[in-house]
């Protein structure tokens, strides 16, 4: 007897060819994750991209990938606090890849092997201002050259390098290493103007004939607060202690130095204070250790160094060869308030090192522009209130580090290249994360991150030579070899071994796989074996 017709509803879009039968529910796909360290760099390098060549010995191509996005590799690699390692998935396995070391190396490497930036192909006809040569204005140089506009930076003092120079000392970045990585920019044309401080933006840009601008002027003024303090009391601040180390003389400190701040800056200035022959280097922070932002590393190689640092302390008046401070104590919500306990420290300098402040007179008559707490309010283009008129880095509202600064550079000049163009530029839609969750770390073995070489401590203590060494080839290779490849297919061929019913079809090298579904039952060994994280399973559409 003859079966009965039956008939089956398919939801709008469903095709015949996808019909897999009552066996399955849900069938496995092969996607890409956006990779955590990707995810979490301010300057949107493609880290995970990089790394594969890395990996693969083709060194020049890792740089190259790199590049795309960071012009300075070999300077970021040195003081950027990487924070694509705190976000690494590897930490949870045993320790985060050290991506920062082998950025470093592939810097030194394009610097020792001389690889050149590609010239651009064509000119656009156009010309951009760029106001300040610091990280910033580098790289927003950069990549508007590479778009093929031309490029001018006007800088008010008298080297490349803003805060890079004028802010980090040498022993955490050797100028040598600084000037190859700016020389290697201005190889693709740009013009550096030094010596040139611009009064008012709008006839600078009329004079020169630009067609728009960026500012990334940097915080070069020391934020101040009243001591009460004699005549003879020598009290600085902390942003001209370092750029006076820029210059044949060096800062007069004394033997006896005193460090007013918490921050990074603080740390930089006292361990300087140490190289230039103190005998005694003390930071003075009204907080406790856990609230200081300086990043804990330099605190603990500060300590090392023979920085001593009082906690929960107060300066309240500084007098000729000595200061007063007062004792603070947490009250019941952490905050310190002042216990009227006092103490004398002998001082022949306080240097202050409370923050800085961005000189932002150049924008005097600019209609349009909003200024909020000492910075300039940005779109989400990073155009100012002043049509073609674009500031990042340190004027505006931003964590202010090297990494984010290249990062606004970048995200300015693709803004500014479109907006010349007469178009609106919209970035990639990004993918889901690979979390730690979607990976199988069962195939990896534990392999420790290879620690950097770090100088002698006698020598840390008396010369500004650099105090943390690179990787060398091996090494690089080694910690480059670490990564996971969280999110996307590396083609490690276990979905291909592991799937019992040949459903999964090799494509050749370079081009993945695919599931060939006709066989395909469901079973979800793939994603249950695929140490990556590259596949998932969707519920059927029918």
């Amino acid at each position: 007897m003859p079966s009965k017709p039956f008939a089956i509803t398919l939801k709008p879009g469903t095709s015949l060819n996808n019909l897999t039968g009552s066996w399955r529910t849900a069938r496995p796909v092969y996607l890409d994750r956006l990779p955590p360290c990707n995810n979490a760099c301010p300057a949107g390098e493609n880290i995970q991209g990089w790394l594969f060549h890395a990996e693969s010995g083709d060194y020049e191509q890792a740089w190259r990938v790199l590049v795309e996005n960071n012009p300075l590799p070999a300077v970021m690699g040195r003081v950027c606090y990487h924070p694509c390692e705190g976000a690494c998935n590897r930490g949870q396995l045993d320790s985060a890849v050290g991506i920062n070391s082998v950025e470093r190396f592939l810097g030194d490497e394009a610097i020792k092997r001389g690889w050149k930036f590609a010239a651009p192909t064509a000119a656009s006809g156009k010309k951009v201002l760029v106001v300040g040569a610091g990280p910033s204005g580098l790289s927003a140089a950069y990549h508007l050259a590479c778009m093929g506009h031309k490029v001018e930076i006007y800088e008010a003092g008298p080297l490349a390098g803003g805060m890079m120079r004028f802010g980090i000392p040498k022993y955490r970045l050797p100028r040598e290493i600084l000037d190859a990585e700016v020389q290697r920019i201005l190889d693709l044309g740009v013009a550096l103007r030094f010596n040139t401080k611009v009064e008012n933006i709008q006839q600078s840009m009329k004079e020169g004939g630009f067609d728009a601008a960026f500012l990334a002027v940097g915080a070069h003024i020391g934020k101040r607060t009243f001591i009460p303090a004699g005549d003879a009391t020598k009290i600085v601040d902390a942003v001209s202690v370092l750029r006076s180390m820029e210059g044949e003389d060096k800062p007069m400190l004394g033997r006896r130095v005193v460090v007013y701040g918490g921050g990074n800056t603080a740390i930089d200035v006292a361990r300087t204070a140490k190289r230039l022959g103190a005998t005694e280097a003390i930071i003075v922070y009204r907080r406790t250790r856990d609230k200081m932002p300086a990043h804990d590393f330099e605190v603990e190689e500060a300590l090392q160094e023979g920085v001593m640092i009082k906690w929960l302390s107060t300066i309240k008046q500084a007098g000729e060869g000595e200061i007063t401070v007062e004792k603070m104590a947490l009250d019941d919500k952490g905050f310190p308030q002042p216990t009227g306990e006092y103490e004398t420290l002998a001082a022949d300098s306080v240097v202050l090192a409370l923050g800085q402040d961005v000189d932002l007179s150049l924008l005097d008559g600019v209609p349009g522009l909003e200024m909020k707490n000492g910075t300039v309010q940005v779109a989400p283009n990073m155009m100012t209130g002043f049509p073609g008129i674009f500031a990042g880095g340190d004027m505006v509202p931003s964590e202010r580090t090297v990494t984010v600064a290249v990062g606004h550079g970048k995200k300015a000049a693709r803004n500014i290249d479109a907006w010349l163009r007469g178009t609106v530029y919209e970035s990639a839609p990004k993918h889901e994360l690979a979390e730690a969750k979607n990976l199988n770390t069962w195939y990896y073995s534990d392999a420790h991150k290879t620690v950097r070489p770090m100088l002698d401590i006698i020598r840390r203590q008396s010369t500004f030579e650099e105090v943390q060494g690179g990787l060398d080839e091996t090494n690089a290779l080694f910690e480059a070899r670490r990564c996971l490849s969280c999110g996307n297919c590396f083609e490690c061929d276990n979905c291909y071994g592991v799937c019992p019913d040949n459903a999964v079809i090799k494509l050749g090298p370079g081009k993945r796989f695919e599931f060939k579904y006709d066989y395909c039952k469901g079973c979800g060994l793939c994603v249950a074996e695929c140490p990556c994280g590259a596949i998932k399973m969707v519920a059927e559409d029918i």
